[in-house]
C-alpha cells in the first residue's frame, strides 16, 4: 500500500524560530525531533511573503502569477471564506489533495484552508473542519466551521485543530492511505492576544525570559503597521507561547500515528506558508506590512522537514536552496505520481525527491524566485536582488557579508552589471512561466484584494 502522508502547515513562522534550525530560546522539541529524525532543508523558501498565495503554490505546484492568488484572500472580496459568492481559488488546477483522491486516498482537512469557500469540502476531502476567514484575532472564542456549520470555539484554536487531526487519523483507518491536511493558523503573530497575552500552557514559563533571539531595533521606516509591537516584552513572548503551543500540537499528531502503529509508514512533512519579522530589521508581520512591500530574509526563509522512517535516513540536511513550488513536484515524485503533474501548464519547480531517497542531487547553484504584486526577487546563495514595478526602489544585497540585509548596493554604480544580470534573471523566469491571466506586470488579475 503507498504510504500514507501527513502534511503540517503552520502560519507565520519562520525557520529561526525553531531549535533545528539554531534557535536555543523557544521550545520546539517535537518538532526538532521530526527533523532529527528525517531530512531537514536549511535553505527552505516561499515564493511569496503572505499566506493564502502560498498555500495556493504548496498544493498546486503553481507560483502566484500561474494559480492567481497574489495575496491573502480578505472578507471584501467576492471569493470571500465564506460569502454567498465564495468559490475554490485553486479548483481548476491539479491540486495534491486532488491527485491523492483519485489515487484512492482518504483526504482530511483540519485548520486554516484560506483559499476560498471555507464553508464547504472540496478538492476530494472527506473530512472537513475549517476556520472561515484566514485572519487571527484571538485563540479564544474563534469562530469554526464543522459539518458545514459556523460556531464560535471557547477553546484554545492549536488545540483543536490537533484534536481534529487526531480524530481524522483515528477514523480514517479503512484499509486506504491518507492525506491529512493539518493547516494551523498558529503561531501567528498579528493577533489581538499579542497585546493582551497569549494564553496556553507555555505562557508561564515564558514570562520572565529575555528571547534575545527577537531583535530590540528600532522601528523601521517603510513599517505601516503593528508598530506598537516592535520590542514588546508581551509580543515577544506570546509568539514565543504561540510556538511552543503548535510544537505540542506536532508531538499529540506524532503521538497518535505511533499510538496507532503507522509511525513507520507515514510520511509527515513539516513546513509553514511564510515566515515573520518579530522585531528583525525593525519589522513586525510580513510583506503585506510594510509601504514599499518587502522581501526580507525572516519573511521568506521557512522550515521544511519530511519525515519517513520507512524509507528515510534520519538526520540528513540539504543545504541547497529550495522554495515551496518545488514540494509539489518532489511529492508526486517521491509517491511514484509524477505522472500526475499538469500536462497543460509549466510547474516552476523541481523535484528533490532524490534527497529523501537518499541518493546524490546536484542542482548547482541553486536559485529561488519570488512575488508580490509589483514586488519581484530572485535570490542565489550570494546576491538577493528585488525590483519594485515600475520604478523601485529596488535592493541588491550580499547575503554572504551582509546576510542581515543592511547594506542596500542597488544604487552603487559598480553594480551596475551585476544589477542587470538579476533582472535578466528575474525577467526570465516570470516571461515562462507567468500566465497572462495572473501576471500583475503586464495588465493580468487578481483573485484577491490588491494591497498595491
Amino acid at each position: 500500500m503507498p504510504p500514507n502522508v501527513v502534511f503540517i502547515i503552520t502560519d507565520n513562522q519562520g525557520a529561526w524560530t525553531l531549535g533545528c534550525y539554531g534557535n536555543d530560546d523557544i521550545l520546539t522539541p517535537n518538532i526538532d525531533r521530526l527533523a532529527a529524525e528525517g531530512v531537514r532543508f536549511a535553505r527552505a523558501y516561499c515564493v511569496n511573503p503572505v499566506c493564502s498565495p502560498n498555500r495556493a503554490t504548496c498544493l498546486t505546484g503553481l507560483i502566484p502569477s500561474q494559480h492567481g492568488v497574489h495575496s491573502w484572500l480578505g472578507t471584501e472580496q467576492p471569493d470571500a471564506q465564506a460569502g454567498p459568492h465564495a468559490y475554490c481559488t485553486i479548483g481548476e488546477f491539479v491540486t495534491l489533495p486532488r491527485v491523492l483522491a483519485d489515487e484512492g486516498y482518504t483526504c482530511g482537512m483540519c485548520g486554516k484552508w484560506h483559499l476560498g469557500d471555507s464553508l464547504h469540502p472540496q478538492l476530494g476531502f472527506t473530512y472537513w473542519f475549517a476556520k472561515p476567514r484566514g485572519h487571527t484575532h484571538t485563540f479564544y472564542d474563534a469562530e469554526a466551521i464543522w459539518k458545514g456549520e459556523v460556531y464560535t470555539e471557547p477553546r484554545y484554536y492549536t488545540d483543536i485543530i490537533a484534536e481534529h487531526a487526531i480524530d481524522f487519523l483515528r477514523t480514517a483507518q479503512n484499509g486506504r492511505p491518507f492525506f491529512l491536511y493539518a493547516a494551523f493558523n498558529g503561531p501567528y503573530g498579528l493577533d489581538n492576544d499579542l497585546r493582551t497575552g497569549h494564553r496556553n500552557r507555555h505562557t508561564a514559563y515564558y514570562a520572565d525570559s529575555d528571547l534575545k533571539c527577537f531583535p530590540r531595533e528600532g522601528v523601521h521606516p517603510w513599517l505601516k503597521q503593528y508598530r506598537d509591537l516592535i520590542g514588546s516584552e508581551t509580543a515577544i513572548r506570546g509568539y514565543a507561547s504561540a510556538v511552543s503551543g503548535v510544537d505540542d500540537a506536532v508531538g499529540a499528531i506524532m503521538g497518535t500515528l505511533e499510538d496507532l502503529g503507522l509511525a513507520e509508514d507515514t510520511l509527515v512533512v513539516f513546513t509553514a506558508d511564510q515566515g515573520l519579522c518579530a522585531g528583525h530589521h525593525g519589522m513586525w508581520g510580513m510583506g503585506d506590512h510594510s509601504r514599499p512591500l518587502h522581501m526580507f530574509e525572516e519573511t521568506l526563509h521557512i522550515p521544511l522537514v519530511f519525515r519517513h522512517p520507512a524509507r528515510m535516513w534520519g538526520g540528513a540536511v540539504w543545504d541547497t536552496m529550495t522554495c515551496n513550488y518545488d514540494v509539489f513536484p518532489s511529492l508526486l515524485d517521491y509517491l511514484g505520481l509524477e505522472h500526475r503533474l499538469p500536462c497543460d501548464v509549466p510547474v516552476a519547480g523541481r523535484s528533490f525527491a532524490g534527497v529523501l531517497r537518499g541518493e546524490p542531487l546536484d542542482w548547482g547553484e541553486g536559485v529561488t524566485f519570488h512575488e508580490y504584486e509589483n514586488t519581484r526577487t530572485v535570490h542565489t546563495r550570494r546576491w538577493k536582488y528585488t525590483h519594485r514595478h515600475p520604478d523601485g526602489p529596488d535592493e541588491l544585497y550580499d547575503m554572504v557579508d551582509d546576510p542581515g540585509e543592511s547594506h542596500n548596493l542597488a544604487g552603487e554604480p559598480g553594480r551596475a552589471d551585476l544589477r542587470e544580470e538579476l533582472r535578466g534573471r528575474l525577467a526570465g523566469f516570470f516571461e515562462r512561466y507567468a500566465d497572462p491571466r495572473y501576471d500583475l506586470w503586464r495588465g493580468g488579475a487578481s483573485k484577491a484584494g490588491r494591497i498595491i
